[in-house]
């Protein structure tokens, strides 16, 4: 098939691309040019501005492809940029379990339903995050109902690649003694690990399916079990107070993601507690290495 990804340069993307590759795929790459990424003659690349309609236009117009993944729509105003000027057969966008309000224990895709929810056109800093995620949604299935859709809502990607550093955050304060204020510190949350989560997103290229549909790592886990053991591995201790800084992953309610409808297509994700702990152990030998 003949895919287009917009974005897909960087952390679980790259793990995307390189699975539609290994499947045989035609991969053309949409960027705006300036990050370079590894993956040589083996992918097309057109250039793009992607809160730019008119760049949209001059970039997608007269283009045919049977699959477009957006990894990097944000809003309703960058949905509405490329379905206004795109033709594919399918269109798989790059959604988030911030959807949900709130997310909770066994989340399910028709907790959130965008067709219920008024739909603004907005760009990317007239809402936080949570709030055009969801109207980017509302676009998607109220403006352009005819598009055969699929909606991947994911929680937090983790991974030795992660630029975010947000898990590091907790281990390394850990280990140096820094304080952290964590306001949810026991609450059971749920990950995925950033190649699955790439690697899901390619499965789903031929897939017989339209709508929203959530993706995670099997099993949830509290800061409080990686904090736990980071000590037992470290002996430090982690400093919990509220004038610590303030940690990334504040304001998480306690909750899981349900997969059923993911499973029932036949992907099988991970165990949680099968990887975090490896993955805890290198960012531990990470920061000791750096000491």
């Amino acid at each position: 098939m003949d895919i287009l990804v917009i974005g897909g340069t960087r952390y679980f993307g790259i793990h995307m691309v390189n699975d539609l590759l290994k499947q045989g795929h035609n991969v053309t790459i949409a960027t705006r040019g300036n990050a370079k990424d590894s993956f040589g003659d083996k992918v097309s690349r057109i250039i793009l501005e992607r809160t730019n309609p008119e760049s949209m236009k001059m970039a997608l117009a007269d283009k045919k492809y049977d699959i477009i993944i957006d990894k990097i729509a944000y809003c309703s105003n960058d949905i509405k940029y490329v379905l206004d000027v795109a033709d594919c057969d399918k269109y798989i966008y790059m959604s988030s379990t911030s959807v949900y309000e709130p997310k909770h224990w066994n989340t399910i895709e028709d907790d959130f339903n965008a067709l219920d929810k008024k739909l603004v056109w907005c760009s990317r800093m007239d809402f936080p995050y949570e709030e055009i995620k969801r109207q980017a949604e509302c676009a998607l299935w109220q403006a352009y109902k005819n598009v055969n859709a699929i909606a991947v809502r994911y929680p937090f990607a983790i991974g030795k690649d992660d630029y975010t550093k947000r898990l590091l955050f907790y281990i390394e304060h850990t280990i140096k003694e820094n304080p952290m204020n964590i306001d949810n510190v026991d609450c059971q949350m749920s990950y995925i690990r950033s190649d699955e989560a790439g690697k899901f997103i390619s499965f789903l290229v031929d897939k017989e399916y339209t709508g929203p549909l959530n993706g995670s790592s099997n099993g949830t886990i509290s800061i409080r079990e990686i904090l736990d053991y980071v000590e037992l591995k470290t002996g430090k201790k982690a400093m919990i107070s509220k004038d610590g800084e303030a940690a990334p992953y504040n304001n998480e309610p306690e909750y899981s993601i349900n997969t059923d409808r993911a499973k029932n297509l036949g992907f099988e994700f991970t165990n949680l507690k099968d990887w975090i702990f490896e993955l805890t152990d290198y960012y531990i030998n990470l920061i000791n290495s750096n000491l």
